[in-house]
């Protein structure tokens, strides 16, 4: 489908669904957000949902301008998956044992490593950078300081909620019973501190006095307070990317310890809360993506739904109106605190049978009838993206 306009905003609000179908919450505070001075425009993808700050699959294009609440507090959250030689046929037949493994070799929730993780000691990860990235830890807002520790024990390791790892196998086309590895994850609590340390920071700037809606409130360019933000973004967001590195590297290992005779492709990667300079209309500007991926043409993404529904793999088609985006899964359709009240145990296991998972009370929140239908929110974005490969997954590891 094409675009939606969004009526009563001052920016244009580009909406891939029927803007009938968003929620309260969510289309007020896109208003907002299209009502702010420094805004170009903002695009709305089909998963779009209320979030706390700012709109859960939205794109928004600043002049000059950034608000850090539309990165959330997830910095650099995102996805990684790696195609294998594979079959469906060639995993263990106790799932079970492979799902106990991999939650052996990467603490979930919130649990972390007992030591950090030794870049150079784990197969498979690349090691550049390591010693530059850490560097920079002392340079970031005074308030972390005493952070170092639990950030270093906390690389390569998942968390809780939307977070996941799983073993996929691909559906249909010529590479149908392919096995695929995948994950889910972000700059856990240090991006999580960083984040609300400087929306606090925003709030208090006079710029910001009379805003709609104070979790909008922005860090202009040329000020020491947008100078200091970037500089903690860029590194929670390369935190992220490391992470996921790190669990990659480990779920490889735990693989191939299963099946000796795996090989793997190249890894895809990409985040989906973050922030990107990009130029659009001979215009430069602050591109955020909070719950969104970029999607330029030929750029490869992750779209996963829940963890019954399985996920996409896909190609970007450039498409300049959505600033080169597409949505980062199938988006909730009801809140964590409904889906608990509304569905037991019970439904999570029919609604999960199949795959090898956790089907208790901590999880019933994840279910998948608590998201919207994946099939067609891709629907919604055929001219954002292409498929490339339909996933369905085996073995989903929760936090």
């Amino acid at each position: 489908m094409s675009y939606t306009l969004l009526y009563g905003t001052r920016a244009p609000v580009r909406v891939w669904t029927e803007p009938w179908t968003i929620d309260e919450g969510a289309t007020r505070q896109l208003r907002n957000i299209g009502a702010l001075p420094w805004v170009e425009g903002v695009a709305v993808m089909p998963d779009v949902h209320y979030g706390k700050g700012a709109t859960v699959g939205s794109v928004i294009a600043m002049r000059q301008a950034l608000a850090p609440a539309a990165v959330g507090v997830d910095i650099g959250c995102g996805m990684s998956a790696v195609r294998t030689n594979l079959t469906d046929a060639d995993l263990p037949d106790d799932l079970g044992a492979l799902r106990s493994a991999i939650e052996a070799a990467i603490p979930v929730g919130f649990r972390a490593h007992d030591d950090p993780v030794n870049p150079y000691r784990v197969h498979g990860l690349p090691t550049a950078g390591w010693d530059t990235f850490w560097s920079g830890f002392d340079a970031l807002h005074e308030g972390v300081t005493a952070l170092r520790s639990r950030a270093e024990k906390q690389i390569g390791s998942l968390g809780g909620g939307n977070h996941f790892i799983e073993v996929c196998v691909e559906q249909g086309g010529a590479e149908a019973g392919r096995v695929w590895l995948m994950l889910h994850s972000g700059s856990r609590n240090i991006g999580k501190e960083l984040a609300e340390r400087h929306i606090a920071v925003a709030r208090q700037l006079p710029h910001n006095a009379d805003l709609p809606d104070r979790d909008l409130a922005v860090f202009v360019a040329g000020t020491p307070e947008m100078a200091a933000y970037r500089r903690d973004l860029e590194w929670a967001q390369e935190y992220a990317a490391r992470n996921r590195a790190v669990m990659l590297a480990l779920l490889c290992t735990v693989v191939r310890n299963a099946v000796p005779k795996v090989r793997f492709d190249e890894p895809i990667s990409c985040h989906h809360n973050y922030v990107a300079e990009e130029r659009y209309g001979g215009v430069d500007l602050l591109v955020t993506r909070k719950g969104a991926i970029r999607a330029g043409r030929g750029d490869l993404g992750i779209i996963p739904g829940s963890m019954g529904t399985g996920s996409y793999i896909v190609r970007g088609l450039g498409n300049t109106d959505a600033y080169c985006s597409a949505s980062h899964g199938a988006g909730r359709r009801m809140s964590r605190a409904k889906a608990k009240k509304t569905y037991s145990v019970a439904d999570l296991a029919r609604q999960t049978v199949g795959v090898e998972c956790r089907k208790d009370a901590g999880v019933v929140d994840e279910i998948p009838a608590a998201y919207k239908d994946l099939d067609a929110v891709m629907k919604q974005q055929s001219d954002l993206v292409e498929v490339v490969a339909h996933l369905k997954q085996v073995v989903c590891v929760k936090g």
